[in-house]
């Protein structure tokens, strides 16, 4: 019996020493995902595009300006502008990039948004080389890819504005940037609207630019975060250091210049390499 007792704790002792019981890895995942979700709850949450007006934020991510300014910021990247809007009238996002237009229509439905300023945002009417567009008066039956409710409709009734075409021209709602700079390339459509870096990757497939808002001095680009949420203290104080570590990433861009940060336009705005030294230069704006 002796024998037995002793068997029976050395068994047990032994199962002591290899570790957790698989209940008790289980408690522990469940804790780790408290945790997880916990810090994802107090995290600032923003919003941005495969685009340059973004540069900024992804370089002051990427190079942990963010982390030293002892601030949680987490990049939302969506496809489209649309999902942006629906995750800052939704809550899920505290700030995003934007531009006026769209601001002020979500304001206008209910949601108050604080502007931080302007971003570099600008965009170019592009047409497909085959189509052999040379004026915007050209357009006149052909297919315009821009997104509702946005600068890129604003910007189309804009340069259309005292234009006689021979016909309609067509506004075909193509909302992801990217899939927009694919369809070009594929001579899927006649023209369209597109920021940087895009912008550089069609004309240096030989692609026309008809109208360029640098030229007509228009700054449409916002970078917004939700009145509801800074509000509260511990928000408004995180989004302080936001636009401090954007405002210190912005010093560094305009010294070094975005060659210095080629990897990073790469890795975010999902550019070849051999684009970036055809970027134009810009200067970053900083937040105020």
């Amino acid at each position: 019996m002796k024998k037995i007792l002793l068997l029976a704790c050395c068994s047990l002792l032994l199962l002591w020493s290899c570790g957790e019981t698989p209940v008790e890895k289980r408690r522990l995942t469940k804790a780790e995902r408290e945790r997880l979700k916990a810090e994802e709850r107090q995290a600032l949450k923003f919003g941005v595009l495969p685009t340059l007006d973004c540069l900024p934020l992804f370089v002051a991510k990427e190079r942990g300006v963010f982390e030293k300014l002892g601030v949680d910021v987490r990049l939302r990247p969506c496809k489209a502008q649309m999902d942006i809007d629906t995750a800052l009238v939704g809550g899920s996002m505290n700030g995003a990039v934007s531009d006026s237009v769209r601001v002020a229509r979500m304001i206008s439905r209910g949601t108050p948004l604080k502007s931080l300023g302007r971003s570099i945002a600008d965009w170019q009417l592009i047409a497909n080389r085959s189509a052999r567009l040379k004026e915007v008066k050209q357009l006149g039956d052909k297919m315009v890819a821009m997104t509702r409710y946005s600068a890129t409709d604003y910007l189309t009734d804009h340069v259309l504005k005292g234009v006689k075409t021979q016909a309609t021209v067509y506004r075909v709602q193509i909302n992801d940037v990217s899939l927009r700079l694919q369809m070009l390339l594929n001579n899927e459509m006649d023209a369209l609207w597109l920021p940087e870096p895009q912008a550089t990757v069609a004309r240096e497939h030989g692609n026309t630019v008809l109208w360029d808002t640098r030229k007509a001095g228009m700054k449409l680009g916002r970078m917004v975060v939700r009145e509801k949420d800074i509000a509260d203290k511990r928000v408004r104080e995180q989004v302080e250091k936001l636009v401090k570590g954007y405002n210190m990433a912005c010093d560094s861009l305009n010294a070094k210049g975005l060659s210095a940060y080629g990897e990073v336009i790469v890795k975010y705005c999902h550019v070849e390499e051999k684009s970036i030294g055809a970027l134009p230069k810009v200067r970053f704006e900083k937040l105020k």
